[in-house]
């Protein structure tokens, strides 16, 4: 199986694979001649926990955030949504100062690895995926030329990417089964496009999607249940994870509620019939007033 590697940042330049043992020097500090350059052309996308991470930094909701600090974009040719920091017009991350990342204790998960990436893989006929490492020179870069050598493992626990990596796995994971399937789901559906964004990125849209009455009618949760996600961002995080791999791949790890499906199906159609009924009764009226007009 041979995949191309899915960096997170912009580069031409051609990634060299690493093991968790291996290899590679590099240092990053202020003075540095460099400093800072990486964050003046950002290319960054973003995980859930990311934005949970910054979301909380910056003291505002998660609407706010995705608003006024992130962009859109389309991660695969099926439309699969993603999100990127939003930068300045030259490009510049909107976070970096003369004195570096005005939020570093709580910087997204590609910042951390920089300038190691990292990815997930299936190979044909696994049950478990696999962390991929890999290091990507670039000209500006002079963090390469420091006379300090670090293996990915232990540069992996110096920035602190292991919590992140656990916590996004499930969403990594998420996204490998999405690439695997293939053409074998089709292009998902607009409504489920815009499912998908819910689930993963806005957190106050699903919480309260979660907390609605019609959720709690067609699944069975307990009151314990909608405690926990009314208050804790994570546990609401990996519930939609759960809940997307239930709907778009049929892994039912939440119960539905007997009859449930069927009364949804019976009140959409109520709701297309009524829509039908509205549209001929307005198509009548403007009718009616033609008939006026030519009269008057």
């Amino acid at each position: 199986m041979s995949e191309q590697f899915d960096i997170p940042f912009k580069s031409d330049l051609v990634p060299t694979v690493m093991e968790p043992g291996s290899k590679l020097k590099f240092r990053c500090y202020k003075g540095i001649s460099c400093f800072n350059a990486c964050c003046k052309s950002a290319d960054i996308q973003l995980t859930p926990y990311d934005i949970l991470r910054l979301k909380d930094n910056l003291g505002m909701s998660v609407t706010d955030f995705l608003k006024n600090h992130t962009v859109p974009f389309e991660m695969d040719k099926d439309g699969i949504p993603g999100i990127k920091l939003r930068t300045d017009n030259d490009g510049a991350c909107l976070f970096v100062t003369d004195e570096g990342c005005s939020v570093y204790n709580d910087r997204p998960t590609a910042c951390r690895y920089y300038p190691v990436g990292h990815m997930a893989i299936r190979e044909a006929g696994a049950t478990e995926d696999e962390a991929r490492y890999f290091l990507v020179r670039e000209d500006h870069c002079k963090g390469h030329e420091e006379d300090r050598e670090i293996s990915v493992t232990d540069y992996r626990k110096e920035q602190q990417v292991e919590q992140y990596d656990q916590i996004n796995r499930e969403w990594m994971q998420l996204i490998l089964k999405k690439k695997s399937a293939g053409p074998s789901i089709g292009r998902p559906s607009d409504t489920s496009l815009q499912f998908f964004f819910m689930c993963c990125y806005d957190m106050d849209r699903f919480r309260r999607f979660v907390l609605s009455d019609s959720f709690k009618a067609s699944y069975d949760m307990d009151d314990a249940f909608y405690a926990t996600v009314e208050k804790e961002d994570l546990a609401l995080m990996s519930f939609g994870i759960r809940l997307l791999k239930q709907i778009l791949f049929g892994d039912e790890t939440i119960a539905v509620k007997p009859g449930a499906e069927e009364k949804r199906l019976k009140e959409r159609r109520e709701i297309l019939e009524m829509r039908r009924k509205a549209e001929i009764e307005i198509h009548r009226q403007k009718e009616e007033q033609q008939k006026k007009d030519v009269l008057s």
